[in-house]
C-alpha cells in the first residue's frame, strides 16, 4: 500500500507538485485502521463498522470493476451503505457493480444516501442523454469516460444500473452505521446537491468534489450553474470542526490540523475573492468583458500543488459567477438580440475583401501568439464561406496550436473538437474533389 498521507504532506509542505497527486490507480490504500481509498476516477472511499462498508462514491462505470476488485481483496465484508457525496457520473457510476457484486455474495443490496437532488439530477441526465454524451466526449478530448451501452445497444450517459438513492435529505442528517457516525452536510458548489460527511470518531472530513488537488470546477463552460461562494462557505465549515484527515473524492488525502486547516482556508479565500471582485465591479456597471479581464488569481496561488488550474480555470468561474448573480446578457447592447452569426461573419467579410483575408490575418496573429483574436476571425472566415476548404484548414491548425497553449482540460477539450470537426471538413472536402 502506499503511504499517501506522507506523499500529500510532503508536497503540500514544500509547494510542490512533484508528482501527480489525481491518480487513477484502482489500487487500495489504507490511511487509518479501518479506512482505505480505491484511488480512481473517482475515488470510492471505504469505511469499516460492526454492520458492514460504507462506501462514499462509487467512482465510474469504466473503473467500477476494478475498484470493486481492489475492495474484494481488502475485505469480504457486506456494503451496508453506499453515500453519494454528489450525483455526477464518476461519483455513482460505479454503483451498479456494487450491487451487483453483493448480489452475487448472497448479500443485502445497500441503503443509498444523498441529497434529494441527486434523484432530479439522475432524471435531467435521463432526459439530455445526448446533449451530455456530446459535452463528456468533447470536453474529455473525444473520449467519454461516462460511456455505458444501455437497452438495445443505445448510448447512456446515466449507466441503466445506477442505485438510485433510498434514503435521502435536505439540509443535514445524521446516521449511525454500525461504530461509526456518519454527519452528512448539505452545500451548493460544484453541484446544487452536494453532501460532505462528517465523522467525528475519526475527525475525518469526506469532502467529494469540494477539494479536488486542481482549481475548484466552479465555471465549468458546458455544464449547469456552479456556486463558488457556497462552495467557499462549505470549505470554511469543514475547517471549524479541526478536522485531522481530509479525505477527498479526487486527488491524495491529507493529515494534519494545521495542515488541512490552510488548505481549506486558501481553497475559500481564493473562491471568495472571485466571488467579491466580480460582483464589485457588477455593482460599478462593468460589463462582463471588462470583469474578464480585470478579476485575476494571483500567479503564486496559481502554483500551490492543489489550485493549479489544469481541470477548470479562474477565466470560467468569473463567468460562472457573473450568470449566477446577473443572468446570461453580457453588457454588451447589441448582443441583446443579435444578428445570425452567419450574417455578421459575411457582412465584415466583406468589408475585409473576402474570408480568405480573414483567414490570412488569422494565421498572422496565431504565429504571433494571439490565439484569442486568431480564433475570432477564423470563426468569422468559417462563417462567411462554411464551404472553404482552405478556411477549414486554417480553423483546424489554429485550434490544434490553441489548444496546446492551454492549461485548462475545458479549454483544451473544446479548442480540440473545433479543430477536429474542421480537419474532418478539410477532408470530406478533399473526398469529393
Amino acid at each position: 500500500m502506499d503511504d499517501l498521507l506522507a506523499l500529500s504532506s510532503a508536497m503540500i509542505d514544500a509547494g510542490e507538485l512533484s508528482q501527480p497527486a489525481n491518480r487513477v490507480t484502482n489500487r487500495l490504500s489504507e490511511v487509518a485502521d479501518g479506512v482505505a481509498v480505491v484511488e480512481s476516477f473517482s475515488h470510492a472511499w471505504l469505511l469499516r463498522t460492526g454492520e458492514g462498508l460504507v462506501v462514499v462514491d462509487c467512482s465510474g462505470p469504466q473503473t467500477a470493476g476494478a475498484v470493486v476488485d481492489a475492495v474484494r481483496g481488502w475485505t469480504s465484508d457486506p456494503v451496508h451503505t453506499i453515500v453519494y457525496t454528489h450525483g455526477h457520473i464518476d461519483h455513482v457510476g460505479g454503483s451498479g457493480a456494487f450491487v451487483a457484486d453483493g448480489r452475487d455474495r448472497g448479500h443485502r443490496d445497500p441503503r443509498v444516501l444523498a441529497h434529494t437532488n441527486v434523484d432530479a439530477r439522475f432524471d435531467r441526465y435521463d432526459r439530455t442523454n445526448g446533449w451530455n454524451m456530446a459535452v463528456n466526449a468533447r470536453q474529455f478530448g473525444g473520449i467519454n469516460p461516462a460511456h455505458n451501452m444501455g437497452v438495445g445497444g443505445a448510448a447512456r450517459f446515466l449507466p441503466a444500473d445506477t442505485a438510485r438513492p433510498t434514503d435521502t435529505f435536505a439540509t443535514a442528517v445524521r446516521s449511525r452505521v454500525g461504530d461509526v457516525e456518519l454527519d452528512l452536510r448539505h452545500h451548493r458548489g460544484e453541484t446544487d446537491d452536494h453532501a460532505w460527511v462528517w465523522v467525528p470518531e475519526r475527525r475525518a472530513v469526506l469532502c467529494g468534489d469540494f477539494v479536488t488537488w486542481v482549481f475548484p470546477n466552479a465555471g465549468n463552460p458546458q455544464k449547469v450553474q456552479r456556486y463558488p461562494g457556497e462552495w467557499a462557505t462549505a470549505l470554511r465549515e469543514m475547517a471549524a470542526l479541526e478536522p485531522e484527515l481530509l479525505l477527498p473524492a479526487h486527488g491524495l488525502p491529507v493529515a494534519g490540523r494545521e495542515r488541512i486547516a490552510r488548505m481549506l482556508d486558501t481553497i475559500a479565500t481564493t473562491l471568495e475573492r472571485l466571488v467579491d471582485g466580480v460582483i464589485d465591479l457588477m455593482n460599478a456597471g462593468a460589463p462582463l468583458d471588462e470583469i474578464v479581464r480585470t478579476v485575476r488569481v494571483p500567479d503564486d496561488v496559481l502554483a500551490l500543488p492543489y489550485l493549479r488550474p489544469v481541470y477548470d480555470e479562474p477565466e470560467f468561474v468569473v463567468r460562472n459567477i457573473w450568470r449566477l448573480y446577473g443572468g446570461w446578457w453580457d453588457g454588451d447592447p447589441s448582443t441583446v438580440k443579435p444578428p445570425a452569426k452567419a450574417a455578421l461573419a459575411a457582412e465584415v467579410a466583406a468589408l475585409a475583401g473576402g474570408a480568405a483575408t480573414l483567414v490570412r490575418r488569422a494565421r498572422e496573429l496565431s504565429a504571433a501568439g494571439d490565439h484569442r483574436l486568431a480564433c475570432s476571425l477564423v470563426e468569422l472566415a468559417v462563417g462567411a464561406a462554411p464551404d472553404d476548404r482552405e478556411a477549414h484548414a486554417a480553423r483546424a491548425d489554429l485550434y490544434a496550436a490553441r489548444r496546446s497553449a492551454e492549461r485548462s482540460l475545458m479549454a483544451k477539450g473544446v479548442f480540440a473538437a473545433a479543430a477536429r470537426a474542421s480537419a474532418e471538413r478539410v477532408a470530406e472536402r478533399v473526398a469529393d474533389r
